[in-house]
C-alpha cells in the first residue's frame, strides 16, 4: 500500500527563507494553513505549462466524489454552511457566526464532519438554535434542498448529524472487537451491511491461485438492492458520472499536449478506465504508468488509497499533479539504482526478499497541484502502484514532494519545538545541521525501498491482514526506511555527510513515537490512524526490547518528561529485528501475528504522559496540523485564442478558494 506520510508543525528547517513570500495563510483550531512556492514552473515549456494545466482542471474536478465518500450527508451540510457563510445577513462579527466560520473552516480541511486525521467527528461550538436561525434568515434558493423539501426538513436532517456526537461518531473505525462496517461514518457501504457480509461478498470473488488480481472493491459502492448485495462502480454512466465526465473532458485536453506517446498511452489509457470502470483496464493503466519515465511532468488522479475504508479495500479519489526536480532526483537515482543491494541485505528472513527487484524508480518532485484525498493535508511521499503483483513484476515509482517539504520546513523556523522537547542542545544541534536532509532521505527510502521491498508467498491473500494491513505496509516501508539510514552504505553512496548525521531521524522519529506525535490525540483516546499506530508501535518495540539494556531511556528533568537515546547502533539492530518480524507477518499474511502486534504496541495511550505533552504542546502556541492552498494557474490567449502562456500566482486565501472551488468545480448531487 502506498505510503502517505504526513509532516507535524515540529518539522525542523535549514532551507534557506524565500524572500517576500509568506507561508502562512489562516489559522483556526488546531490547523494552520500554508502555501507552498511551485519552484521552476516558468522554466517549463509552453507545452509542459499546457499539460499541467489541464491536468490541474482534472484534478480539481473531483473534489465533490471524496466529499461524498467520506460521509453522505457531506456535500449538504457543506453547501448548506457555505450558503449561509456567504449570505448571512445577521452580525458577521458575532461570536456565533465566528464559530460557524471555524466549524466551515474544519469541514474544508477535513472534507467532510470527520478529523482530516483522527476521524473524530467534531462538534460546533454553536448552538443549533443558531444554526436553524442562520439557515432560515437566507433565501432558500441558495440552499441544497432535495426535490420537494422544505427549509425546516432539511434543518430537521443535519440537526442531529452536526450536533449529536453519537451519530456518526468515527469516519473510519478501527476499535478492536466491534463491526468495522457498522460503526464506520463513511460512505463506500449502504445502510444495513455488516463487516461479515463484506468480507464474504469478496471472498467469494477471489481465486487463490490467481497471481494477478484485480483490486477488488477498490472503485464501487457496496449497497444492498431487494436484499442483495450489488456494487455501485464509479464510472461515466455509473455512480459519480456528472464528476468523472468532467474529469475526463480534461484529460482529453491533457493527451493533445502529452510529452510523448507513451505518456499520452497512460492519459487515453485513464480515460478508457474511467469509461469503463473496468479494474482490469485500471491495472494496464497502473503498468503504464509505471513504466513512463522519461515525461518531466507526471500525475495522480483516480480512486486510488483505502486508508478509508477499515478493511483497506475501498479507495478514496485523489490527484497530485507534479514535474520532475531534476537536480534533486540525482539523489533518489542513485537509491534506486542501487535497490538490490539494499533488498540483498535486509536484515529479514531469505525466503521473504525478492530475488530480483524490478522496475523501482524514484525520483524528487515539485507538486504543481492537490487535490481530493492530498487536499488541503497532504503526503510529502507517495509509492504507488499498490498492487503487489504489479509491484512484483513491473516495478513501482516513489516521489518525495520537496516544495511541501520545503514549507513546512520554512514554516517551523523559530517555532520553540525543539527547545520545549529535545533532551540536549547535542540534539538539537543535531537536527538544526541534518533534520531536513535526513527526514528528506528518510522519505525516500521509506517510499523507493521500503515499499517496493519484500514479497507475499505464494497464495497469501494481500488483503489477508484486514484492519491491521495499512499499519503493518507502514511499519514495514518504516523501518526499511530507518535500519538503512544508519548503514555505511548510505555515507558511502554520498546521501548522508558523515556516520553521525542518521542520528538525527533516529532521535526524532522515537521522540515522535513514543511522545509528541500525541499532540495530535484528543484527551482520553486511543491510537487509531495507520501512520500513528505505525510509529508508536515501532517505538514502543524498540524501547520495550532494549529496556534491559537501555538503549533508550525515558527520563524526567523538573517536572517534565524527555527522551534520551543512549545507543544509536544498538537502535539500529533493534530496528533491524523488528523489521524482520515485520516482514514475516506481511510475507505470510499472519493476521493473528499483525493484530497482536499492532494492538500491544501501536494502540494504547498513556494518558498522564499524554496531557503533559498536550499542556506543554499548548504553551508554544502551535497548531499540530498543517494544510495548504493551492496556486491559482491561469492561460494567458491571444486575440486569436491560441494560449500563448500560463501565468501563477500564490495571493488566493483559503476561504475563497474553498468558496471558488465549490462554485467551480461541484458538479454531484447533494446525496449520491
Amino acid at each position: 500500500m502506498a505510503s502517505m506520510l504526513m509532516v507535524s508543525a515540529a518539522t525542523k528547517a535549514s532551507a534557506p527563507p524565500v524572500e517576500n513570500f509568506k507561508y502562512t495563510v489562516d489559522k483556526f483550531a488546531d490547523i494552520e494553513i500554508l502555501r507552498y512556492r511551485v519552484p521552476d514552473f516558468e522554466k517549463l515549456s509552453l507545452k509542459q505549462k499546457e499539460l499541467i494545466y489541464f491536468l490541474n482542471q482534472a484534478a480539481l474536478e473531483g473534489r465533490d466524489i471524496l466529499y461524498d465518500q467520506n460521509n453522505k450527508y457531506n456535500l449538504t451540510i457543506r453547501r448548506t454552511l457555505e450558503a449561509v457563510y456567504v449570505n448571512y445577513k445577521g452580525d458577521r462579527k458575532s461570536k456565533e457566526f465566528s464559530q460557524l466560520t471555524t466549524y466551515l473552516k474544519r469541514i474544508w480541511m477535513g472534507n467532510g464532519i470527520h478529523h482530516h486525521y483522527s476521524e473524530d467527528k467534531f462538534i460546533p461550538e454553536f448552538k443549533a438554535p443558531f444554526f436553524a436561525k442562520a439557515v432560515k434568515s437566507i433565501d432558500a434558493k441558495k440552499l441544497p434542498l432535495a426535490k420537494g423539501q422544505t427549509v425546516d426538513a432539511l434543518i430537521k436532517t443535519l440537526t442531529p448529524i452536526l450536533f449529536d456526537a453519537n451519530i456518526y461518531p468515527k469516519r473510519t473505525n478501527q476499535a478492536e472487537g466491534v463491526d468495522l462496517i457498522k460503526t464506520s461514518a463513511n460512505n463506500y457501504y449502504g445502510d444495513g451491511i455488516t463487516q461479515a457480509e463484506v468480507e464474504a461478498f469478496y471472498a467469494k470473488m477471489k481465486d487463490p491461485n490467481d497471481n494477478t488480481p484485480i483490486s477488488y472493491g477498490l472503485n464501487s459502492k457496496l449497497v444492498k438492492e431487494n436484499g442483495v448485495l450489488v456494487e455501485k462502480t464509479y464510472k461515466v454512466g455509473g455512480m459519480y458520472s456528472a464528476a468523472i465526465k468532467r474529469i475526463v473532458g480534461w484529460l482529453e485536453k491533457a493527451a493533445t499536449v502529452a510529452e510523448n506517446p507513451k505518456q499520452k498511452d497512460v492519459i487515453t489509457s485513464l480515460i478508457e478506465f474511467y469509461t469503463t470502470g473496468s479494474l482490469k483496464t485500471y491495472d494496464e493503466y497502473s503498468i503504464k504508468w509505471v513504466e513512463d519515465l522519461a515525461s518531466q511532468v507526471d500525475f495522480v488522479n483516480g480512486f486510488t488509497e483505502t486508508y478509508g475504508d477499515p478493511l483497506g479495500m475501498k479507495a478514496s479519489w485523489e490527484s497530485i499533479v507534479n514535474f520532475k526536480n531534476i537536480e534533486a532526483t540525482k539523489r533518489t537515482q542513485i537509491i534506486s539504482s542501487n535497490a538490490q543491494w539494499f533488498e540483498d541485505n535486509s536484515p529479514v528472513d531469505k525466503q521473504f526478499k525478492k530475488e530480483t527487484v524490478k522496475g523501482v524508480s524514484a525520483k524528487v518532485i515539485t507538486a504543481a497541484i492537490l487535490a481530493g484525498d492530498c487536499y488541503p493535508a497532504t503526503p510529502i511521499g507517495v509509492n504507488l502502484p499498490n498492487a503487489n503483483w504489479i509491484r512484483r513484476d513491473h516495478g513501482s515509482k516513489s516521489v518525495t514532494i520537496e516544495n511541501i517539504t520545503e514549507a513546512y520546513d520554512q514554516a517551523s523556523l523559530g517555532n520553540g519545538f525543539a527547545e520545549e522537547f529535545m533532551w540536549s542542545d547535542v540534539e538539537r544541534q543535531r537536527a538544526k545541521d541534518f533534520a531536513s536532509l535526513t527526514n528528506n532521505l528518510h522519505t525516500d527510502l521509506h517510499e523507493c525501498l521500503g515499499h517496493g521491498s519484500g514479497k507475499l508467498l505464494p497464495g497469501v491473500d494481500p488483503d489477508a491482514l484486514k484492519a491491521y494491513g495499512s499499519t503493518i505496509e507502514e511499519a514495514r516501508a518504516d523501518l526499511f526506511g530507518l535500519y538503512y539510514m544508519g548503514d555505511s552504505k548510505i555515507v558511502e553512496l554520498g546521501l548522508l555527510p558523515d556516520k553521525e548525521a542518521y542520528k538525527a531521524e533516529y532521535y526524532q522519529f522515537i521522540m515522535n513515537g513514543l511522545m509528541t506525535q500525541l499532540t495530535r490525540i484528543q484527551p482520553g483516546k486511543n491510537i487509531e490512524e495507520a501512520h500513528m499506530r505505525n510509529r508508536q508501535l515501532i517505538a514502543n518495540w524498540v524501547y520495550e526490547k532494549g529496556k534491559a539494556e537501555k538503549v533508550i531511556e525515558i527520563v524526567q528533568r523538573d517536572g517534565e518528561t524527555f527522551i534520551v537515546v543512549n545507543d544509536y547502533l544498538k537502535l539500529r539492530n533493534l530496528f533491524g529485528q523488528l523489521l524482520a518480524e515485520i516482514q514475516r507477518i506481511r510475507s505470510t499474511g499472519d493476521f493473528n501475528g499483525g493484530k497482536e502486534i499492532v494492538e500491544n504496541y501501536g494502540v494504547k495511550v498513556n494518558q498522564a504522559l499524554h496531557a503533559e505533552v498536550l499542556d506543554r504542546y499548548k504553551k508554544l502556541n502551535l497548531a499540530p496540523y498543517r494544510g495548504f492552498v493551492n496556486p491559482v494557474y491561469k492561460l494567458v490567449k491571444n486575440e486569436k485564442g491560441e494560449i500563448t502562456d500560463v501565468t501563477i500566482t500564490y495571493k488566493e486565501g483559503y476561504a475563497d478558494q474553498h468558496l471558488r472551488y465549490s462554485k467551480e468545480y461541484s458538479s454531484l448531487p447533494s446525496v449520491n
